[in-house]
């Protein structure tokens, strides 16, 4: 099987390139695909330090590269985004593509403790395989250098990868972000398959838990929230994440827009303000 990463698409963009990788995942059992926004290269020896980007319920590799615009201000602020998909695929596991919030394409960025989805490793995968990987590849990256964001499932997996991992990443942000899966739907459904009946293993996954153990975050936290994402009240519960940062004293911006949803447009619309609140933090 193909460790080394492969790639299979490129393209230009504000002087950059996009370009998508496939490689073969041991801690997943299967051919992963990524991508990587590299900008313009200033020199040949310069090393360009790195954003994580995880993404939402249903996507792959492809939603934020295409969707976001992102590139517009990482390539002028000199980072590279690092983009992997949302779950294994191709394993033939029974029942995962049953439900579009469960299984493919809905990793939840943990690591399954159940045999049937013992593959479901995305936590592993991101933390530690991926890291590798572009270090082994890329001369051009200085993966020592990385912060984490995403959006929905993508904001739990940043900031639960980013708390858990305090040494790794310099800082974080998440769009619409589902702070304390163990009280919503979503979470509870893929907890309950993933990790088996006990509360206790959920809340190693629930940045709002993680939170209240933590007393050394020192990286403000930005999260943006539209007022019109229909998941606000039920899913995602902004206010129990707000509410644990306070009481533990983490720094916290915490922005309600007013009128947007949980879309890509709403992403775009403020995702220059993220990449610049990375870059501060990785060009220290």
């Amino acid at each position: 099987m193909e460790t080394k990463a492969t790639e299979i698409s490129s393209s230009k963009m504000f002087g950059g390139y996009n370009k998508r990788f496939k490689h073969f995942s041991p801690t997943l059992g299967c051919s992963m695909t990524f991508h990587i926004y590299f900008p313009p290269l200033p020199s040949s020896s310069h090393k360009f330090p790195v954003l994580y980007w995880l993404s939402g319920l249903t996507c792959t590799d492809e939603n934020f590269i295409i969707k976001s615009g992102a590139q517009r201000v990482a390539s002028s602020e000199g980072i590279a985004l690092v983009a992997p998909d949302t779950s294994p695929r191709g394993l033939n596991v029974e029942g995962e593509a049953d439900s579009w919030d469960f299984g493919v394409g809905a990793g939840f960025y943990l690591n399954a403790t159940q045999e049937k989805w013992k593959n479901w490793r995305m936590y592993d995968y991101v933390v530690k395989e991926l890291p590798k990987v572009l270090s082994e590849n890329f001369d051009q990256l200085d993966t020592s250098r990385a912060s984490i964001s995403g959006h929905s499932m993508g904001g739990h997996g940043a900031l639960t990868v980013f708390l858990k991992n305090l040494d790794k990443y310099k800082s974080v942000s998440a769009f619409a972000p589902i702070v304390n899966p163990i009280n919503c739907p979503w979470g509870q459904k893929a907890f309950t398959n993933y990790l088996g009946g006990n509360k206790a293993d959920w809340e190693e996954y629930d940045a709002t838990c993680l939170i209240s153990k933590l007393n050394d975050v020192s990286a403000t936290i930005l999260i943006d929230q539209g007022e019109d994402d229909k998941f606000l009240h039920d899913q995602l519960l902004a206010q129990n994440f707000e509410e644990a940062c306070r009481n533990a004293k983490v720094p916290l911006l915490l922005r309600l827009q007013p009128g947007y949803d949980h879309s890509y447009n709403f992403i775009a619309t403020f995702i220059d303000d993220h990449i610049r609140h990375h870059a501060q933090a990785l060009n220290m």
